[in-house]
C-alpha cells in the first residue's frame, strides 16, 4: 500500500513538472527582409558599370603602387585596432570551448581527510560508543576519516539548450572573424585615401611654389614700371600682397602634409616618420574600372553584412536557449572511490569501497518571472539583431549607389576642370603680355593669376575625389579584406 502511494506521488510530481515545462510563453519572431533591388540604378539613370557578376579582387591586385602596398602590409601587422580585433576572435573561440564543455559530463578527482568527535549523547556518538570496530581496543577518539575517489555530474541536454548555447557561441565567433575582415577593409581604404590625399597635397605645394616664383617676377616687373611712372604704388602693394597670400597658402599646405603623414603613420602603427611616395605619379593615376555586379552579391561579399547575419542567427539560438529554461532539467550525479577511518584500511576492498548514483528532475514552478524576463530580453535582442541586419544591407546598398554615381559625375567634372585650367593658363600668359605692353590693367593680371591657381587646385582636388571614390566603391562592394 505504501509503495503504491509513493508511486502515485511520483507520478503526480512528474505530471506537475511536465505541465510546468509545457506552459511556455511564445513571443512573435520578426521576419527578416533580405530582398534588395535588382540593380544600382537611380532616378537619374546612373547604372552600375557592369551589371554582370562581380569578382572580388585582392587588394594587392587592386592597389599597384609599391609604396602604398608597403604601407598596407605594415598596417596589417602593426595596426592596434586590428590586433584588438584578433584578441576578440580569440576570446570568442575560447567561449565556444566553454560552451562545448558544458554539455559534456564534469568529472573530477578528489581526496579528503578529516577528524571529528561527535558528542556522546548524540545519535552518532551513542552509536559509535556501542559499536566497537576494533575488538582489541576502543574506537579511535576522535575518529578520523579518509576519502579518495572520482566525482561526476552531467546535465542531460534533453532540450538541446546547451548545444544551442554552443552553436550560438560558434556563430558569434564567426561574427568576430567577419568583424575583423570589415576592420581590414576599412583600414586599407583609409590608408589608400590618405595616401592619395598626400600625393595631392604634394602637387598642390609644387603649384604654389611655381606661382610664388611667377608672382615674384611679376612684382619685380611692377616695381620697374613704377620707377618709369607707368604704374602707381597701389599696383606694387597689390602684387606684393598677392605674393604674401600665396606664401601663407604654402605653409598651410605644408601643415596639412605633416598631419596627413602622421595620420598614415598612426594607421600603420608606428611613430611619425617620412612617408615614401612618388608625387610625380599623381597626374598619371587613372581610377580603376570596377565591376559592381548586382546588389544581391553584397550579401556574400560584404563582411559587415555577414557579421550581422551571424549575429542574427546567434540571437535566434539564444531565444531557444532561454525558452528551454522553462522545461524540466535532468541532472545525473555519481561518485566512486574509497573511504576508511584509517589510511592503512583505505584500499581494503570491498569494505572501504563507496559509490553513489542519483538523478534529479527539476522544473521551475513558482518563481518563473525571472525566466520570463530572460526569455523576453532574448527575444528583444533577436528582434534588434533582425533590424540591424536589415539596416546593414540598406546601408551597404546606399554606399555603393552613392559611390557609383560619384565616379560617373566626378569623371565629367574632371574633364570640365581640365578645360578650365587650360583656358586660364592661356589667359595668364595673355594678361602678362598685355600688361607688359601697357594694354591691360594690373588688376586683370592679379585676378587671372588667382583664378588660374584656384582652378589648378580644384583640378587636383577633383582627381583626389576620383581616386577616393574608386577606393570607396571597392570597399563598399566588400573588397579589401582578402
Amino acid at each position: 500500500m505504501l509503495k503504491k502511494r509513493i508511486y502515485q506521488c511520483l507520478s503526480a510530481a512528474s505530471l506537475m513538472l511536465a505541465v510546468a515545462g509545457c506552459a511556455t510563453p511564445r513571443l512573435a519572431e520578426k521576419a527578416v527582409n533580405r530582398t534588395v533591388p535588382a540593380s544600382y540604378s537611380n532616378d537619374q539613370g546612373t547604372n552600375a558599370p557592369g551589371a554582370t557578376a562581380a569578382t572580388q579582387t585582392q587588394w594587392k591586385e587592386f592597389f599597384t603602387d609599391p609604396n602604398l602596398t608597403a604601407l598596407i602590409d605594415t598596417a596589417l601587422r602593426n595596426n592596434q585596432e586590428l590586433n584588438i580585433a584578433l584578441q576578440e576572435i580569440q576570446i570568442a573561440r575560447n567561449e565556444v570551448q566553454i560552451r562545448k564543455g558544458e554539455y559534456l559530463p564534469f568529472v573530477g578527482l578528489g581526496a579528503k581527510a578529516e577528524a571529528e568527535r561527535p558528542g556522546r549523547y548524540t545519535l552518532r556518538g551513542a552509536t559509535e560508543e556501542e559499536i566497537n570496530i576494533q575488538p582489541e581496543k576502543r574506537n579511535p577518539d576522535p575518529l578520523a576519516n579518509y576519502q579518495i575517489g572520482a566525482f561526476a555530474s552531467w546535465e542531460v541536454d534533453i532540450w538541446h539548450k546547451l548545444r544551442n548555447a554552443r552553436k550560438s557561441a560558434a556563430l558569434r565567433y564567426l561574427a568576430t572573424v567577419e568583424g575583423r575582415n570589415f576592420t581590414v577593409t576599412n583600414l586599407i581604404a583609409e590608408i589608400a585615401n590618405s595616401y592619395y590625399e598626400l600625393l595631392a597635397l604634394d602637387n598642390q605645394l609644387t603649384i604654389v611654389r611655381q606661382n610664388i616664383e611667377i608672382q615674384t617676377n611679376a612684382l619685380k616687373l611692377v616695381r620697374l614700371q613704377k620707377e618709369s611712372a607707368r604704374v602707381t604704388e597701389l599696383a606694387v602693394q597689390r602684387f606684393e600682397a598677392q605674393v604674401h597670400n600665396t606664401r601663407s597658402l604654402q605653409y598651410n599646405i605644408q601643415q596639412r602634409i605633416v598631419e596627413t603623414e602622421n595620420r598614415i603613420n598612426f594607421l600603420v602603427g608606428r611613430y611619425p616618420q617620412p612617408i615614401t611616395r612618388n608625387d610625380a605619379s599623381f597626374n598619371d593615376l587613372v581610377p580603376t574600372t570596377i565591376q559592381a555586379g548586382i546588389p544581391a552579391q553584397l550579401l556574400q561579399n560584404r563582411p559587415d553584412i555577414r557579421q550581422a547575419e551571424q549575429q542574427l542567427a546567434a540571437a535566434k539560438l539564444d531565444v531557444q536557449v532561454a525558452r528551454a529554461n522553462f522545461y524540466p532539467a535532468l541532472r545525473i550525479t555519481g561518485s566512486a572511490g574509497f573511504e576508511a577511518f584509517k589510511p592503512g584500511l583505505l584500499f581494503t576492498t570491498p569494505e572501504s569501497m563507496l559509490y553513489s548514483l542519483a538523478g534529479d528532475l527539476v522544473a521551475p514552478l513558482v518563481n518563473r518571472n525571472g525566466i520570463k524576463a530572460v526569455y523576453g530580453s532574448a527575444n528583444a535582442v533577436q528582434t534588434q539583431a533582425a533590424y540591424q541586419y536589415e539596416r546593414t544591407i540598406l546601408n551597404a546598398y546606399v554606399e555603393v549607389a552613392n559611390q557609383l554615381a560619384n565616379i560617373s559625375n566626378l569623371e565629367k567634372s574632371y574633364n570640365e576642370k581640365a578645360l578650365e585650367v587650360q583656358a586660364l593658363n592661356q589667359s595668364t600668359t595673355i594678361s602678362n603680355s598685355l600688361f607688359s605692353s601697357a594694354r591691360a590693367d594690373y588688376t586683370e593680371v592679379l585676378f587671372t593669376q588667382r583664378d588660374a591657381l584656384e582652378s589648378k587646385f580644384d583640378l587636383i582636388e577633383t582627381k583626389t575625389q576620383q581616386l577616393n571614390a574608386m577606393v570607396n566603391v571597392y570597399r563598399a562592394l566588400g573588397g579589401g579584406w582578402q
